[in-house]
């Protein structure tokens, strides 16, 4: 079992029931999955970046990820309906606690410049909105033989009830959010 999730049972559960005076166990909010998005739009038409960042993207999930295609055509950004210009991949139970874990006590303070989590990157709900520009602050990448770097769009999705409900399970949780 994650270490993670040993947390959320033992620590975590206990400390919301008490703050916010929820009575039942199964009431208490916790992170129902991650996902994980990168954007291809741009580079759409060369095949061997695209294999690349699958590559990448199934090192970091630890699976395949999917082509997310464009529900419309925007002649501006030179797409057309049915065109790849994505990837997904959605992380549930044990590879979502490992991934939370790379990524809050290895890939986060490896960034340059990171000082904390914004409360803004919070929606109403309690999830929680990262971009990362590079994904090479993972251990799993090895920068040696690295030329093409791409971002990412983490989304960790929790089933709180507000906004301050989320904030503070991830808080305790372990992430490093500004207060």
């Amino acid at each position: 079992m994650s270490s993670l999730l040993i947390k959320y049972r033992k620590e975590v559960i206990p400390t919301m029931q008490a703050k916010f005076g929820i009575k039942n166990i199964m009431a208490v909010p916790k992170i129902d999955k991650v996902v994980i998005n990168v954007g291809i739009g741009k580079v759409a038409k060369d095949d061997k970046f695209i294999e690349k960042v699958v590559r990448d993207l199934g090192l970091l999930s630890g699976q395949k990820p999917v082509f997310r295609k464009a529900k419309q055509s925007i002649s501006g950004f030179k797409s057309r309906q049915g065109m790849n210009i994505g990837l997904m991949v959605t992380l549930r139970g044990k590879r979502m606690y490992d991934f939370i874990d790379r990524l809050v006590h290895v890939a986060l303070p490896r960034s340059k410049d990171f000082r904390g989590i914004e409360v803004r990157n919070f929606d109403k709900m309690g999830n929680l909105n990262l971009g990362l520009k590079e994904h090479s602050i993972f251990p799993e990448i090895h920068y040696e033989n690295l030329k093409d770097i791409f971002g990412l769009e983490v989304t960790v999705v929790t089933t709180a009830e507000n906004r301050e409900k989320g904030i503070e399970l991830l808080r305790l949780m372990g992430f490093p959010v500004k207060k």
